[in-house]
């Protein structure tokens, strides 16, 4: 029993070391004093007793256990008194520091609920930013299939632009070199003819090798209905002297491109609002006018074949 009792000493002395005696410990160590006290007042009353009957006990061996129990009773009343004390030191520790720790945790509670305030507000402000990038995701999305669609609608009208630019150059090939050129340009066909290969000097009759070149291009054209064609008749710088109703070189050019829409009218595979006629008199020439060679140039046709835009207008629109 006596290591048992020096077990829950150092128990208790070691929980007291470190801070953390509690009001049930010191109850039980109290209990535990007056519980040896009675042990020993019974042993002494048993000594005194049995002292002189000659029972076989053995004083000498009960005087000193009686000792013993004496030494222990004075080391846990000591023990008790220091608990005690600790105990009194803790208690008082505790209610200063639950004062301080309750103004502490009033101003911490305040602030988290400023900290949760402004966290939830920035999560609201997240999750708006994040709809809204979602939804220009899905537009961006959009619009690069739109892009898409009208780069492969753009690089299908410059296929089709560059397989008619080859067909009228087949169709036209015997006028080529002779006053007549085609190219491709911007997305376009330009067949250019000088005027000597159509008209006469001052007139806007359509000479039969012209005429011929004409009804040419209009059977490439027939093939292409897809087509917008825009005729334009264009004049050197030298006024207009002939004679006739004719005010000007640009009244001339309007004549001479109207002639060339008048032929090609004659088919009747070519959809008719596809052709525009446009006079531009001396105002867009394609060489300086100081020379001969460079005002023959500047009197001609051009028929500017382009792709109808359609298409490419309303993805545009929709970009």
């Amino acid at each position: 029993m006596n290591t048992l009792y020096k077990g829950l000493l150092l128990l208790l002395l070691a929980f007291t070391g470190i801070s953390c005696v509690s009001s049930q410990l010191y109850e039980d160590l109290k209990a535990q004093n007056e519980r040896l006290k009675a042990e020993n007042a019974s042993l002494m009353s048993q000594l005194d007793g049995r002292s002189g009957k000659g029972e076989g006990y053995r004083v000498e061996q009960l005087e000193e256990t009686i000792k013993n129990l004496k030494a222990e009773n004075t080391q846990l009343a000591m023990d008790l008194e220091a608990v005690s004390g600790n105990l009194n030191r803790l208690q008082a520790s505790y209610d200063a520091l639950e004062a301080n720790s309750s103004s502490a945790l009033t101003e911490n509670l305040e602030r988290n609920r400023n900290l949760l305030k402004q966290l939830e507000a920035k999560e609201k402000a997240l999750a708006l930013e994040e709809q809204r990038l979602s939804t220009l995701q899905k537009e961006l999305e959009a619009r690069s299939q739109r892009v898409a669609e009208l780069e492969g609608i753009i690089a299908s009208k410059d296929a089709k632009m560059r397989a008619l630019k080859d067909a009228i150059s087949a169709a036209l090939t015997q006028f080529e070199g002779k006053g007549l050129t085609v190219e491709q340009r911007d997305g376009k066909v330009y067949v250019s003819m000088e005027n000597k290969l159509l008209f006469e000097s001052g007139s806007w009759a359509v000479n039969a090798r012209g005429r011929e070149a004409v009804v040419a291009l209009g059977k490439v054209l027939a093939d292409n209905p897809e087509i917008a064609v825009l005729i334009e008749g264009h004049t050197d710088n030298v006024p207009y002297s002939g004679n006739g109703n004719i005010q000007d070189n640009w009244d001339l050019s309007t004549k001479r491109a109207t002639a060339i829409v008048t032929i090609l009218t004659t088919n009747n595979q070519i959809p008719k609002d596809n052709l525009t006629a446009a006079g531009r008199g001396e105002y867009a020439p394609m060489a300086p006018n100081t020379t001969s060679e460079g005002r023959a140039k500047n009197r001609r046709i051009e028929v500017i074949l382009a792709p109808k835009l359609d298409e490419i207008n309303q993805l545009l629109s929709d970009i």
